[in-house]
């Protein structure tokens, strides 16, 4: 799914709120959550899961082509771990033959989806 699938989903399922600002409130959400790992700080939406930055050191990687002794820098990378009722709810899923649909998730899942407004 892409960023503009999810607002047209949002809309489509909250007729009381225009695209546009379904489309902000959207990108806020992931501006904020942005900064928040920029600034090394920790994200958690509970039930979903939680974004975190991982530090790693600089190293030794060998060019896969010429086998190569390549120096890598020191980087800062992105980590999501998935909480316990998104895995529980994919795991669910896994053994019914359709795709899960959002009533699914609020009854394997519940407090996880919530309608907005």
């Amino acid at each position: 799914m892409t960023k503009s699938e999810l607002i047209a989903r949002i809309a489509e399922r909250n007729p009381h709120l225009f695209q546009r600002d379904v489309e902000r409130i959207v990108s806020t959400i992931f501006d904020q959550i942005s900064i928040a790992l920029a600034n090394g700080d920790r994200v958690e939406l509970r039930g979903f899961g939680a974004f975190s930055v991982k530090h790693r050191d600089s190293r030794v990687g060998r060019n896969p082509r010429t086998g190569e002794a390549v120096n890598v820098s020191e980087k800062t990378v992105p980590y999501f771990k998935t909480g316990k009722q998104l895995r529980d709810f994919l795991n669910a899923t896994q053994t019914t033959e359709s795709a899960p649909s959002l009533d699914d998730l609020s009854t394997t899942a519940p407090g996880l989806v919530r309608p907005i407004g």
